[in-house]
């Protein structure tokens, strides 16, 4: 009983770890793909449901701007805008910033997901390696 307790502790202590590790390589390369896939029509299509209200569709507006770099130069740029609009044409609803969080927060649940299972299948090998050099390290003492 006392070494199948202490299997289970050591055993969730290393999928602690190994999802740690996976999370920290994982979750900013979700970040920046939702970043860089936010402007998409897929992800607006996504997200329209959530944002638009009942008997409206998303659609996407993009429109040129200005932003400023980090010295303060001005430069062109692109925005985009999820829009909601209903059957008559008219917009009833614009999210330019909502649907765009959302869609990365999304990605980044699916990158913690994925470090999740990709833990459980790597912390067995992962436990196996720990304990041969544990076993190693008391046979040499």
């Amino acid at each position: 009983m006392k070494s199948a307790t202490t299997g289970t502790i050591s055993g969730c202590i290393v999928w602690v770890v190994v999802f740690g590790f996976l999370s920290l390589c994982i979750f900013p390369v979700a970040s920046v793909i939702g970043g860089f896939t936010s402007a998409s029509r897929f992800a607006m299509q996504v997200m329209g449901p959530f944002i638009c209200p009942d008997g409206s569709t998303a659609q996407s507006y993009s429109y040129a701007t200005t932003t400023t770099d980090e010295f303060g130069n001005r430069q062109p740029s692109t925005a985009y805008v999820l829009q909601c609009v209903n059957v008559n044409g008219e917009i009833v609803k614009e999210g330019p910033v909502v649907y765009a969080f959302a869609w990365i927060g999304i990605i980044a649940l699916i990158g913690f997901i994925l470090a999740a299972l990709l833990s459980f299948a790597l912390a067995a090998p992962a436990g196996v390696l720990i304990g041969r050099l544990f076993n190693k390290v008391q046979k040499t003492n």
